[in-house]
């Protein structure tokens, strides 16, 4: 049977959540073996415009969208350009080119966020076929603080020593993927929905850009709350998860739909505003009545 010799000496760790980073940290203070750099790809490619994301005029696109929705958030609209993606895959590259021993391992959780900046990678690393790893934690149960079984969402869900198990699943992403999947890559892109899910396995579906909303008004009361309460709320319950800054944009929507009341200014910050249910009319009442007596 051929065995694939790892050279855990020299690699380059590949995240997309701000979480994983610590917990790489952490887990490597455990394992040296797990020793490298790591890097973290910092947009959330499972919403937003990705149609043309090749040209200048598509990436431009997508950071005009980011900026819209950043407008009062804590994270302030300089967020938008502090970072470029493709400038970090750049010095991936160069690392790889320099140092022919090099490997690179995509962590990878069970959620469209993870899958979705896999996808937007592979195209970029295809000439890096056996050097590219993939450590994938789909439908793999992990222990959590309490001892029990649990499937994590996400990477940083699992304990820096089960990250020590996890890299016993780290394989090559293989020539077939490379070839495959950038063409689904393409296809999402060209598809250009403003929400993507993940159906399980590695596969991807657009949404509507209103998906989450029921998620938001559920949260909902007849009492004023504030509007960060909501949207707290809102993304500890929620079983497919998003973010919280494009949650905010879909509440900031609603509102302008009369979906949800408010009281406050809405183009201040988030903790400017308090919202809850619309009060129902005397007609709507009276309907309501007569649907449950019927």
């Amino acid at each position: 049977m051929l065995r694939l010799k790892i050279n855990f000496a020299q690699m380059i760790h590949i995240v997309f959540q701000h979480s994983d980073v610590g917990l790489l940290k952490e887990a490597i203070k455990l394992d040296e073996s797990l020793q490298g750099k790591i890097v973290e790809i910092k947009d959330e490619w499972g919403v937003g415009p990705l149609k043309d994301l090749d040209t200048e005029e598509g990436w431009q696109t997508r950071l005009d969208w980011w900026r819209n929705l950043l407008q009062g958030s804590p994270y302030g609209e300089n967020l938008v350009g502090s970072f470029d993606d493709r400038k970090t895959v750049a010095e991936i590259k160069a690392v790889l080119e320099s140092n022919p021993d090099e490997q690179a391992w995509i962590w990878m959780g069970q959620n469209q966020h993870d899958v979705t900046g896999y996808y937007w990678l592979m195209p970029q690393l295809r000439e890096y076929q056996g050097r590219i790893m993939v450590i994938y934690l789909n439908n793999l149960p992990f222990i959590n603080e309490k001892g029990q079984l649990f499937y994590p969402w996400s990477v940083h869900d699992i304990l820096p020593k089960e990250v020590i198990k996890a890299k016993k699943l780290a394989r090559p992403v293989t020539l077939s993927e490379f070839e495959i999947d950038p063409d689904e890559w393409r296809k999402i892109a060209e598809e250009n929905t403003t929400v993507r899910i993940l159906e399980g396995g590695k596969k991807i579906a657009g949404k509507e850009e209103n998906f989450y909303d029921n998620e938001i008004l559920k949260n909902l009361t007849s009492e004023w709350q504030k509007a960060t309460r909501v949207l707290s709320n809102t993304l500890h319950r929620m079983k497919i998860k998003t973010g919280d800054v494009f949650l905010m944009w879909r509440m900031k929507h609603l509102i302008s739909e009369g979906k949800i009341e408010v009281m406050g200014d809405v183009e201040k910050s988030w903790k400017e505003f308090d919202v809850r249910k619309p009060e129902m009319s005397q007609g709507e009442i009276e309907f309501k009545k007569e649907e449950i007596a019927s």
